[in-house]
């Protein structure tokens, strides 16, 4: 026997074994893939503590600012997603604060933790979004993969979870707040959700395979999904490596019960390019869905966006606090230029894995503002409006 026919051999072998060890491998992280997705078992907990109210009810409508608790668990499965949200609807009207001019209004990024609807107990349950995230990549390899060859961004892994996951969240962001609006006949700005290419077709919301945008839909009392999407035109530079900046000129007013609704996802209202559009646009109320892990009791060294709004770089920075520069730069320093009478800025609130969201909510009422800062409790703001 020659010794390139023992070779040969010996490679044939090594060959074979990898190709065994392979389809092993392959059947077992299928396996492992399909197990432990469990929904969690108890229902949802509310953790409403916190019901403000600003002004008093002459028939006008109102501002409805909702600011869920939320923990991961919530987002397992679209009932219990739905199931939350509807807790504080039926909350809020059991107060006398729901009605046919009420405008509902969540927080960003509410619909963009579905990305863990579905997955495995354990990244529910990771210590970190990290951890939770490499799971979800890990448990879906293939639809991961695809996604990730095809993203552009700049953060292809974080892209990749959100393409991955994409119909599946339009989907659940779409049937939750469509019903809400029309089984409790509100308008609701549905907080916000991280997709690609967002848009609405018919009353209902759609997706493309363009860049990713973080974006909010407004339902109508009857549940068709308003158009347009409105997207966030000023990113955080967290989220410009794996988000695409909306226009400031194609921000949108919507016609309500309660007036021409305008709609500026967090830091949008710090920008006076924004009020500015909301006052071509005869605006006469402000919904700001917001989102912070940051401390409102913390020094504010300054906004973190692109590009930074011009006035708010001076002697404030490393001298005031973050709910105050909330409250001079964003919507109650700004709103009076844009017309509007009323105006309210949500937060969520809750504990998603190591992080602890935060946030001051803020009530702006003519020249009345009153803010609320951040307890561990989920919380109802409504701002009634003048005639």
């Amino acid at each position: 026997m020659s010794p390139a026919y023992t070779s040969g051999m010996k490679r044939h072998r090594v060959l074979r074994w990898l190709a065994i060890a392979l389809i092993v491998l392959t059947i077992a992280l299928a396996v492992w893939s399909r197990t432990g997705r469990r929904p969690p078992e108890g229902a949802v907990e509310l953790r409403l503590e916190e019901v403000c109210r600003v002004g008093r009810d002459v028939g006008a409508g109102n501002l409805l600012g909702v600011q869920p608790y939320v923990v991961p668990s919530d987002y397992a499965t679209e009932a219990r997603f739905g199931g939350k949200l509807e807790g504080y609807l039926a909350a809020a009207r059991e107060r006398g604060l729901i009605g046919p001019k009420t405008v509902v209004v969540f927080p960003e990024f509410l619909g963009s933790w579905l990305v863990v609807t579905g997955e495995k107990r354990a990244a529910l349950e990771a210590g970190s979004t990290q951890e939770a995230m490499l799971l979800i990549a890990a448990s879906n390899l293939p639809s991961y993969a695809a996604a990730y060859v095809r993203s552009r961004a700049q953060d292809r892994p974080k892209a990749a979870l959100f393409r991955m996951k994409a119909r599946e969240m339009a989907r659940i962001y779409h049937r939750t707040f469509s019903r809400l609006a029309k089984q409790y006949g509100v308008t609701i700005v549905a907080g916000s959700i991280v997709l690609p290419s967002p848009r609405v077709e018919a009353g209902r919301l759609a997706i493309g395979a363009g860049p990713l945008y973080n974006a909010t839909v407004v339902y109508a009392p009857d549940g068709r999904a308003q158009e347009p999407v409105v997207r966030k035109a000023f990113p955080t530079e967290d989220e410009l490596p794996f988000l695409t900046p909306g226009a400031v000129d194609d921000l949108p007013v919507f016609e309500t019960p309660a007036g021409r609704l305008g709609v500026l996802i967090c830091a949008d209202s710090w920008y006076p390019e924004a009020y500015a559009r909301l006052k071509r646009l005869k605006v006469e109320v402000v919904a700001v869905p917001s989102f912070d892990f940051t401390d409102p009791e913390g020094i504010w060294k300054g906004y973190s966006g692109f590009p930074n709004p011009a006035d708010v770089f001076g002697p404030d920075v490393n001298h005031i606090s973050v709910g105050e520069a909330w409250r001079k730069y964003a919507l109650p320093g700004r709103m009076a230029s844009s017309g509007a009478q009323a105006g309210v800025n949500v937060f969520l609130r809750g504990r998603l894995w190591d992080l602890t969201a935060k946030g001051t909510a803020l009530a702006v009422r003519g020249e009345e503002t009153e803010s609320y800062p951040t307890r561990d409790c989920a919380s109802l703001i409504n701002v009634w409006l003048a005639k």
